[in-house]
């Protein structure tokens, strides 16, 4: 289970760009006063209440594709209590027809604002997970399954996504090719050391070992 130290405010990092203001929002319900309005104003005293059946869901649908590497949700179990959720399911996809799920996680008694890498490649031992590359999709729904002590309603008092952390450029950058030094790490499975975003755009969706033009022309279905 996920656990999470306080925090007010987030504090984003400022190679880090913040995708939310460019989607559309909603929810599956909300109680009157309590609306999808209080996940986006900055305010961890406000917050959105669904009013319906489980699971409760939060849809951000964006104009155009974004690439998503983690997301941020503030949840505080000591003001919510049994509306504090305790299970959730994320997933992404072109739209409402094809979504799969990208991570699945458990909470214990969060109080904060809880980092959510959509594709954790490996884990620390402190268990700081390193980021893979970054989910490109048009839709990204965030699914309340469950709440601490089997609580109906939920309580979230913030979200963000965010995409790829971009890198600085340098000196010696080299043009972009897939001819990149192999780690000791990739030998295994083939890949090489390159960065979420030079994967993308090399067509490689940084699973499988395939970056033909064939496989470029179908990402957008996969």
């Amino acid at each position: 289970m996920a656990e999470s130290v306080h925090s007010e405010t987030y504090q984003e990092e400022d190679d880090r760009p913040e995708l939310s203001h460019l989607a559309s929002w909603s929810v599956s319900s909300h109680k009157y006063g309590f609306g999808v309005d209080n996940l986006r104003d900055g305010n961890d005293l406000t917050f959105w209440q669904s009013e319906g059946p489980q699971p409760h869901l939060i849809d951000l649908s964006f104009p155009k594709r974004v690439h998503v590497s983690a997301i941020a949700v503030h949840m505080s179990h000591p003001r919510d209590d049994s509306y504090t959720p305790s299970k959730i399911s994320i997933r992404a996809g072109t739209g409402l027809h094809d979504l799969q799920e990208v991570r699945h996680m458990e909470f214990n008694k969060p109080d904060g604002w809880i980092p959510i890498v959509l594709r954790p490649m490996e884990v620390s031992e402190e268990g700081e997970e390193t980021e893979g590359p970054p989910i490109p999709c048009h839709h990204l729904r965030i699914i309340i399954l469950a709440n601490h002590l089997n609580g109906k309603d939920t309580h979230v008092r913030g979200l963000r996504v965010f995409g790829a952390a971009v890198q600085p450029p340098t000196q010696s950058a080299a043009p972009l090719s897939p001819l990149f030094e192999t780690s000791s790490t990739a030998l295994g499975s083939g890949l090489k050391r390159t960065t979420g975003k030079q994967l993308l755009e090399l067509g490689h969706d940084g699973l499988s070992g395939f970056t033909s033009t064939q496989f470029k022309m179908h990402e957008f279905i996969r």
